[in-house]
């Protein structure tokens, strides 16, 4: 398998599976984002030349969404995670300091082959042509649903026998030399009645609390009376430099 890397303002027809990929890649709740979801679509009129596919003769493999982005170099100016990254993005006043990765996409019949370095490495390239200094990243830990009780702070302390980290994203970005600056307990916003959370969840919620649900970060808490579940999903900056 040959693979092409497009971006948007080159190829935008690729863009025809990518509500596709994104099913196939994220679990059910994590498409309805308050803040993510509606101002997603965005970031393709803003930075078209910062989305990105791997393909292989057309077939899309892996995504890579990415926005320029203001930050003063303190762990304070990345702000609380990719919810208000993205807002400060797209609303940026001044010139940007640093790349945002905003999501890493690769389809689960490809995961396993080292496209997470691949889709790395473009973004890093990306932040480099643009004049960036920094690549940072809100990083969601792939193994922190196992552990949706830890709280993250405490998760993203945890190493294997040999000193590196334990979990398997972090792990890669920190073998790329990624410093981890902080952990961001209440990163992305997700919120919808106790109907769309019993959908989404395929759990039944039978009152009020918080709840463990297959595939979460964290828990939910469910508020029948106010018909609501609400959900913040923890995230880890972490920054490489270009």
């Amino acid at each position: 398998m040959t693979l092409e890397l497009a971006r948007y303002s080159e190829r935008p027809e690729l863009w025809e599976e990518s509500g596709e990929v994104s099913a196939e890649v994220w679990p059910e709740y994590n498409l309805h984002g308050d803040v993510l979801n509606p101002n997603f679509g965005r970031i393709f009129d803003a930075f078209p030349g910062f989305q990105f596919v791997l393909h292989d003769d057309g077939q899309v493999v892996a995504e890579g969404h990415s926005a320029p982005c203001p930050w003063d170099g303190t762990a304070e100016g990345l702000r609380d995670g990719i919810d208000d990254m993205l807002i400060a993005a797209l609303d940026a006043a001044s010139p940007p300091a640093a790349l945002c990765a905003l999501a890493a996409e690769i389809r689960p019949a490809h995961q396993g082959r080292g496209l997470a370095n691949r889709v790395l490495d473009a973004m890093a390239e990306l932040g480099r042509q643009a004049g960036l200094a920094h690549l940072i990243a809100p990083v969601r830990p792939s193994w922190k649903e196992r552990y949706p009780l830890a709280p993250i702070e405490r998760y993203v302390q945890w190493t294997r026998d040999d000193g590196q980290p334990f979990d398997p994203w972090i792990r890669i970005h920190v073998r790329r030399g990624g410093r981890i600056v902080k952990p961001v307990p209440r990163s992305m916003h997700i919120t919808g009645t106790v109907a769309d959370w019993e959908a989404w969840t395929g759990m039944a919620f039978p009152a009020d609390g918080d709840y463990v649900f297959p595939r979460g970060l964290a828990t939910v808490a469910i508020d029948r009376e106010r018909d609501l579940g609400d959900y913040w999903e923890p995230n880890v900056w972490i920054v490489h430099e270009l």
